[in-house]
């Protein structure tokens, strides 16, 4: 069954890796990000990565190097360790997911991007999913799930049926996306996997909003967001098709 989104997720615009500012010692997806997102009422979007023993962590990146001190997959190290890790310019280390539910605590929507761990956009073997829907099963307020690998979302749609799901969607530009083939590419630009993965929304790629499979999907009930807006005049432009927006680097009306 698809689940819709809850009317949060249309009423308040979303935090891009919760409302991070490095000059304000606040990183993507750090915990002081997430609280300034709380305090200001906006919505929040994280993304979340896998240690090494299962644990969901919030993080971005594939690698540590950009974000922190160390160097490596994230997926190489145990969650005891990454989250001893430091983020830059914070006083604050890399959170888990199970941490951020905490503090969120259903105060405002979260939407939560699981990131690809096959670099293939390929099958997985589902541990993932199934740790985050073990941890999404005991939280209460607006939540919902989405990933650009379809495999993932359609995982989820087994392990948490009652949670809103969405693909993460892009115009798949090959050149932006190595190591994915073109034809993987071809493929997911048209966004086959909608209804294989029982989905209720997509976020797509704010530059590619026109494409006409995005305004059929709209056509025929979907929810449309994108990501990511980063001005007053780019988030006007995208709300002509979008119902809502991802944001970073400006601070959007939430009423």
């Amino acid at each position: 069954m698809r689940v819709p989104l809850p009317a949060g997720f249309l009423s308040l615009p979303i935090a891009h890796r919760a409302l991070h500012d490095r000059a304000q010692r606040r990183p993507e997806n750090s915990l002081g990000a997430i609280r300034a997102a709380i305090a200001a009422g906006y919505g929040i979007e994280i993304d979340i990565q896998l240690s090494s023993d299962g644990v969901p962590i919030v993080f971005h990146d594939d690698e540590l190097d950009r974000l922190t001190g160390e160097t490596g997959p994230v997926s190489d190290h145990p969650a005891k360790e990454l989250t001893r890790i430091p983020l830059r310019d914070c006083d604050e280390t890399i959170p888990t997911l199970a941490q951020t539910l905490a503090i969120v605590a259903g105060r405002v929507p979260l939407l939560i991007e699981i990131k690809d761990q096959t670099h293939a956009m390929s099958d997985t073997d589902g541990r993932f999913e199934a740790a985050i829907a073990a941890l999404l099963s005991l939280y209460q307020g607006p939540v919902a799930v989405m990933s650009f690998n379809p495999f993932s979302v359609a995982h989820m749609a087994r392990f948490a049926p009652g949670l809103p799901r969405g693909l993460t969607t892009s115009a798949y530009d090959p050149a932006d996306w190595a190591p994915l083939s073109p034809e993987t590419c071809a493929r997911l630009r048209e966004i086959p996997d909608f209804d294989r993965t029982l989905s209720s929304f997509i976020s797509h790629e704010a530059a590619d909003l026109s494409r006409e499979r995005v305004a059929d999907l709209k056509a025929s009930g979907a929810t449309i967001l994108c990501w990511t807006i980063r001005s007053p005049e780019a988030e006007a432009e995208a709300r002509r098709i979008a119902q809502n927006v991802t944001f970073e680097g400006y601070l959007p009306r939430t009423a």
